[in-house]
């Protein structure tokens, strides 16, 4: 029920458009978003780099409707490219398809991203194309595979277990070597293309991060992102690869700013792979409201420490 109401809320364009404008507002966000400007993701990052964690960069935005503000995204992202190669940071970039024009132009769309991937191939660095709801799905990985085909390595996205089409999402991409993120899914969506049930999700999701973890082309694992703060799977995936022997360097572990992190630090302490994904910017509003309905203990979370410095 918190689930539901929560996503229902991030689809409020007034609700957002006072939040966003509110110092109340930015304060609640703070705990999971670093900040309004590039230069605090930047120092996000560097905190975090340097506790051993690696760093996804997301510039907060979806749904433009014109194609400067498309282009304006975009320049986000070629400042952050940039940086990240000129401070030497061990971070990388995630970007939504709706916040570069993919609603009006998907032309436009593939070509913005396209210019971003080919900027990440120079800086040897590395794109993630995140993943949406449902009626994104098939472009989104149509686009990563038309990118993937002239930029190897550079680019990837993500894929969300609680679809019932994703088994079949994961094949087609591992069989083209091809980065996957799996996440577990973070939008409304019907019984008929989705596992309605908790449990069912979860199934699933534990099922494809072993298909992920031990997965072989031409001899070589595709190295992919396991994106979850259950400890219940996290421990499931540890005793999984002690058992095949699959070595830590296969997989990440990938989790948000400001979820989890005594887990983050302890899997890093062990020699796992972390990843944080830090968000920014001033339009956070959708993204906060999906981290609260993914976890309603968030919600209790704020309420105690609101008051405290």
């Amino acid at each position: 029920m918190l689930r539901s109401l929560f996503i229902a809320l991030s689809q409020n364009r007034k609700l957002r458009s006072f939040s966003e404008r509110s110092a109340v507002g930015r304060q609640l966000s703070g705990r999971f978003v670093a900040g309004m400007s590039v230069e605090d993701a930047l120092g996000a990052c560097e905190r975090v780099n340097r506790e051993g964690i690696a760093v996804s960069l997301d510039s907060l935005g979806e749904s433009v409707r014109e194609e400067s503000e498309a282009r304006a995204s975009a320049e986000i992202y070629h400042r952050l490219l940039d940086a990240i190669a000129e401070r030497g940071l061990k971070a990388n970039v995630s970007v939504k398809l709706s916040q570069v024009g993919m609603d009006f132009d998907p032309a436009l769309a593939e070509r913005i991203v396209g210019e971003m991937v080919e900027h990440a191939d120079q800086a040897n660095s590395f794109v993630r194309i995140d993943m949406e709801g449902s009626p994104y799905t098939e472009a989104t990985i149509a686009m990563t595979e038309r990118l993937a085909a002239r930029f190897p390595g550079r680019v990837g996205t993500v894929l969300q277990a609680y679809l019932f089409r994703t088994e079949g999402d994961a094949e087609r991409l591992l069989g083209q070597g091809i980065r996957i993120r799996l996440c577990k899914g973070a939008y409304k969506e019907g019984p008929e293309i989705a596992f309605p049930a908790k449990v069912d999700v979860d199934a699933n999701y534990v099922k494809l991060m072993k298909r992920l973890a031990t997965f072989s082309k031409n001899g070589t694992g595709v190295f992919c992102g396991i994106a979850t703060h259950d400890e219940v799977i996290v421990d499931q995936m540890r005793e999984f690869v002690r058992e095949h022997r699959v070595p830590k360097s296969a997989f990440e572990f990938q989790m948000l700013y400001g979820v989890r992190r005594d887990l983050q630090r302890r899997l890093a302490a062990e020699g796992y792979g972390v990843r944080v994904y830090i968000p920014f910017g001033p339009e956070w509003y959708p993204y906060f409201m999906r981290r609260l309905a993914e976890r309603p203990a968030n919600v209790l979370f704020l309420a105690k420490n609101f008051f405290k410095n």
